[in-house]
């Protein structure tokens, strides 16, 4: 039997923990540890191989991680899901970057060059795009005036969250709220 830790790319919410959950069952791997970008495993090396793993999750939607650089740009996007989704704590990371700094334990120009080196779009636009779709989310729940969401989203007014979501989404916040099934995007294809 093969202990191993292995880390996953898009496993980014407790939907995608449950279908991996699933997946390794069913193919008999067991699961000692899984989180977000993440799973110890148990398997026997006779019955399935690495390449077949790797191949399952491809399948799903995911891929294996092996290299180092890719391993700490998931780890990134990671960070950046959970305080923009979970935290609602987008000022930590845009302003003053600790969170990403102390959970990686690299400089934040580390971090910035690493993750632009290894994706199509800087950091900053990556927070960006990631927090125009929390907006949108939030803007359907209809829980939150927008005055309320650009704090939350630490814009400076309301005037700064329309003119950045009208930047990037090319229509106003009005529009949006009119057909909002028409805009969405997943967050593993925002870019």
């Amino acid at each position: 039997m093969q202990t191993e830790q292995i880390r996953i790319k898009n496993m980014v919410c407790i939907c995608c923990i449950k279908v991996i959950t699933w997946l390794f069952k069913s193919y008999d791997i067991k699961i000692n540890k899984i989180e977000l970008g993440l799973a110890e495993i148990v398997y026997n090396e006779n019955n399935i191989t690495k390449l077949k793993i790797a191949d399952l999750l491809h399948e799903n939607g995911f891929e294996l991680l092996e290299d180092r650089e890719k391993i700490i740009v998931e780890q990134i996007k990671l960070a950046v899901i959970e305080l923009v989704y979970h935290l609602n704590n987008v000022d930590s990371i845009i302003r003053k970057s600790e969170y990403m700094v102390e959970k990686l334990n690299m400089s934040y120009q580390q971090i910035s060059k690493i993750f632009s080196k290894n994706e199509p779009v800087t950091l900053e636009k990556f927070i960006i795009l990631h927090k125009i779709e929390r907006i949108k989310q939030m803007l359907e729940s209809d829980e939150f005036t927008v005055s309320e969401i650009a704090y939350m989203m630490d814009y400076s007014s309301v005037q700064h969250l329309s003119t950045q979501f009208k930047a990037i989404t090319s229509i106003t916040l009005s529009d949006y709220k009119k057909s909002p099934e028409i805009y969405r995007k997943a967050i593993t294809e925002l870019y």
